[in-house]
């Protein structure tokens, strides 16, 4: 049988293309240099009819097949990666799910913006302990009297993040039955309590916007639950599964703008007398790409077509995100190599694409969930944990297993007492005195300062208790790289410097993971926060909850009484 697209979807194709090459091409150095997201550039997608390709036209969508969607993912990111995931994330997580999921109200108030790209979409699914295992959330929605559910965690690395309007955001709302407890919600941008953590840092696709949703007691109405209180982790994988094919997209379209450098390139330079390309080296490098390539978008448009047709494709999706996406990398990869040591500076596209590529093998499941999507179609669910396996299989968190007790109640100072009667009880006797400025690595004991000490002049509050407690100051990564309040080599965490010792305090800090996993190793951790549902609580031997100012003297002249 031969395959090919339609004339239509050709097209099509072109005006993605130019659109990408007039709007997106211009500004694609700047963006990545200064981690720019171009948000305008997503309502001129909307304007342009592509933020809602295969949606009904009854719900502002164009009524158009899958393939269309791939192919508007690919061109974009031919261009540039980070514009072709924020259609990606928009279009396959942000509004897929309202679209198979939701009432026809739901649809009516969120999907038709969104479908019209009048506003954007995100997904909120991943947290610390619920990567590739979905099943390990940890954000809950807690039913009130009135029927609205109050919503309270985490989620990280999520795309569109802080410019999206409306999110789908899983949550657990009945505890202790295992993925069979999560549920699905929209929830709004600038609902009280909604908040987001700062924007990451990422090695590509840094165009694309990527940031921390954090919950604080939002109220979501009764109306915002997706389809009926505990088919929150079907709808996910549903959503992944049609997500895989976007992503995939994505993968291939940074391979095929790596691939067409190369052939460019090698056309050009010329060593030896003639242009690198008639070696027949270079020339067998240029071919491998191109199979790959092609291969790579037959996969893709196989599922986009199952897709449209309705039928089961998940395994389809899976075979083509796993071998797109390490095709983009092998691809990227071998364009830099052509281009010789010009590839590796900053302003190369090559060098762009090689960063953007790597990330592909990891979001949407990582290329080992992928073989593990695959295999078990093929396989069947063979060696399956029974429940008390399953249940000594339970993930931890990054700083191990903690006591989590959580002291609530009683007056500020009753608090404090009945912190330091815990440790006192833990066998903790303090008075010894240590420069507070010493070396961590060799600490026994320290206090750890995070955004949460509001102001530089509250060091000195954070510097006492050390004192007191017989231990270092140290801090966040925020504090150091981002405010310069204490010096780099102060900053404990996964890629700062590891604290090994007996007792560390956390004062003011939420728990991001870089931090979390670099006092791991703590036998005792202390947190002192003033949000009840900080994630450092759960990481935490003992949490206290209160104003860190407030508590930090407190806590500081019972130790020295």
């Amino acid at each position: 049988m031969y395959f090919s697209t339609t004339a239509q979807h050709e097209e099509f194709r072109m005006k993605v293309r130019k659109f990408a090459e007039e709007n997106m091409k211009p500004i694609t150095l700047k963006c990545d240099l200064n981690d720019e997201f171009p948000e305008h550039l997503a309502y001129e997608m909307g304007k342009l009819g592509i933020m809602g390709l295969y949606f009904p036209t009854e719900y502002g969508g164009a009524g158009l097949d899958v393939i269309y969607y791939a192919i508007a993912v690919e061109e974009l990111s031919r261009v540039d990666g980070g514009l072709g995931v924020t259609l990606s994330a928009h279009t396959s997580l942000g509004a897929n799910p309202i679209n198979d999921w939701g009432t026809h109200e739901q649809k009516l108030k969120y999907l038709v913006p969104l479908a019209k790209g009048e506003k954007i979409g995100a997904f909120g699914l991943t947290e610390e302990n619920a990567g590739s295992d979905a099943g390990g959330t940890q954000t809950t929605a807690v039913k009130q009297e009135d029927g609205s559910y109050l919503l309270n965690g985490n989620k990280i690395f999520i795309t569109n993040a802080g410019s999206a309007h409306t999110y789908v955001v899983f949550a657990v709302t009945t505890p202790g039955i295992g993925t069979r407890g999560i549920s699905a919600f929209i929830v709004e941008k600038g609902w009280e309590g909604f908040t987001f953590g700062q924007r990451y840092n990422k090695l590509g696709i840094r165009s694309s916007r990527t940031q921390e949703l954090i919950f604080k007691d939002v109220k979501v109405p009764a109306e915002n639950l997706l389809s009926k209180e505990g088919d929150g982790f079907k709808i996910a994988m549903q959503t992944l599964d049609g997500g895989r094919i976007g992503i995939a997209s994505q993968a291939l379209g940074i391979a095929q703008g790596a691939y067409e450098d190369a052939v460019s390139y090698v056309k050009e330079r010329v060593q030896f007398g003639k242009p690198i390309g008639a070696q027949q080296a270079v020339a067998f490098m240029i071919a491998d790409m191109d199979t790959k390539v092609e291969a790579a978008r037959l996969l893709i448009y196989k599922a986009a077509a199952m897709k449209s047709e309705h039928v089961p494709y998940g395994k389809e999706a899976a075979a083509a995100k796993l071998y797109a996406s390490e095709v983009a990398v092998n691809v990227t990869n071998n364009a830099l190599q052509l281009h010789g040591g010009s590839g590796y500076l900053k302003g190369m596209n090559v060098e762009r694409h090689f960063r953007d590529a790597k990330i592909t093998t990891i979001y949407e499941g990582t290329s080992e969930i992928m073989r593990l999507v695959i295999s078990t179609h093929v396989l069947g669910k063979i060696g399956v944990l029974n429940k008390a396996d399953k249940e000594k299989a339970k993930p931890q968190g990054p700083t191990g297993a903690r006591k989590e007790v959580l002291i609530n109640e009683g007056t500020v100072e009753e608090r404090v007492d009945k912190l330091v009667e815990a440790l006192k009880k833990d066998g903790y006797t303090f008075g010894k005195e240590v420069d507070v400025n010493g070396p961590i690595a060799s600490a026994e004991r320290a206090v750890g300062v995070g955004m949460g000490i509001a102001d530089k002049e509250n060091l000195g509050l954070a510097e006492d208790l050390a004192k007191a407690l017989g231990g270092v100051l140290v801090c966040s990564r925020p504090i150091a790289e981002e405010l310069q309040w204490l010096p780099m080599d102060r900053y404990v965490g996964i890629s700062g410097q590891p604290f090994k010792g007996e007792l560390y305090v956390a004062a003011g800090i939420s728990g991001a993971i870089q931090h979390l996993r670099g006092i791991r190793d703590a036998k005792t951790i202390v947190a002192i926060n003033n949000d009840p549902h900080a994630k450092v609580f759960r990481n935490a031997d003992y949490g206290i909850v209160g104003d860190v100012l407030e508590i930090l003297p407190l806590l500081t002249e019972k130790l020295k009484g």
